[in-house]
């Protein structure tokens, strides 16, 4: 199996000086996705936790209802890249027959190839109501997450998805190249570890866009907490699929698009101050 990360010479030019080294560089390698034997998608993507990813990308797609319905599982190296190798059971490989497409998609692309505008913008899961938080337990839980962000900490260049519980902190964190990537493993590793995704929180490194909150629905948590800005489309799904979207989180606070009835603000909600950014 390659190795998530490689290190490469290369030359520096800061302060009008020219210097050499070497620096460590995330690893990108072409990950086939296939089911009795056909080829669903190919993806760019980290080779690491591949186990998670193939469940969490199964569970996503809506290919399988739960880990489970995957009778097997297999990953196998190829000259130009990795396959991952799943049978499912005749029934769930019937239907999956019928709606078959293939995706051949840059880094972390989950939407390249879908063959129709309904099946890019399809409706979320609605999210059960779950449990509330505070505004401190997303503070807490952001500040938590950079610390064990291990390959980014070593090449500075991968996203990363957790899930975070008041009662445990962060349960699984994945991180890949690719952001869609990340989620997709993230899901795999809570599925396998039967973890209740209605007790806490998605946190992403990334933008939040409409597919992002496709695969958090599917995960059934109830709030998604990111760093950057989600888009409009993102915002709008996420308001109708139940889920409390955080957004722009920062040292010093966050901001939220919907559902804020989840989040206890405290005292501070008793003088809100309206600003237009």
């Amino acid at each position: 199996m390659p190795h998530p990360v490689r290190t490469v010479d290369r030359k520096v030019w800061r302060d009008s000086r020219l210097s050499e080294g070497s620096r460590a560089i995330p690893e990108e390698t072409a990950v086939a996705l296939t089911y009795n034997g056909g080829t669903y998608a190919v993806m760019m993507a980290t080779p690491q936790d591949l186990r998670d990813f193939a469940i969490g990308f199964s569970l996503s797609e809506g290919i399988v209802g739960s880990a489970e319905d995957i009778e097997s599982f297999e990953v196998v190296e190829l000259d130009d890249g990795v396959e991952l190798r799943m049978w499912l059971g005749q029934s769930r490989a019937d239907r999956l027959n019928e709606r078959r497409r293939h995706i051949a998609g840059p880094t972390g692309c989950g939407l390249c190839g879908i063959d129709s505008i309904t099946e890019a913008v399809r409706p979320a899961a609605i999210v059960a109501p779950g449990r509330s938080f505070s505004s401190q337990d997303i503070m807490t839980a952001m500040q938590s997450l950079p610390p064990l962000q291990t390959l980014n900490i070593e090449t500075r260049a991968v996203h990363a998805a957790a899930f975070w519980t008041p009662a445990r902190g962060i349960v699984a964190l994945r991180e890949d190249v690719g952001r869609h990537n990340a989620l997709d493993k993230l899901a795999g590793a809570v599925a396998q570890d039967s973890i209740s995704a209605g007790e806490g929180m998605v946190l992403l490194t990334s933008r939040v866009s409409v597919e992002m909150v496709q695969k958090t629905a599917a995960m059934g948590a109830p709030m998604m907490v990111a760093v950057s800005a989600p888009t409009a489309l993102a915002v709008s799904m996420a308001d109708k699929a139940g889920i409390t979207l955080a957004a722009i989180a920062r040292a010093d606070g966050f901001e939220v698009f919907t559902h804020p009835e989840r989040i206890n603000f405290g005292d501070a909600a008793d003088g809100v101050i309206h600003v237009v950014a």
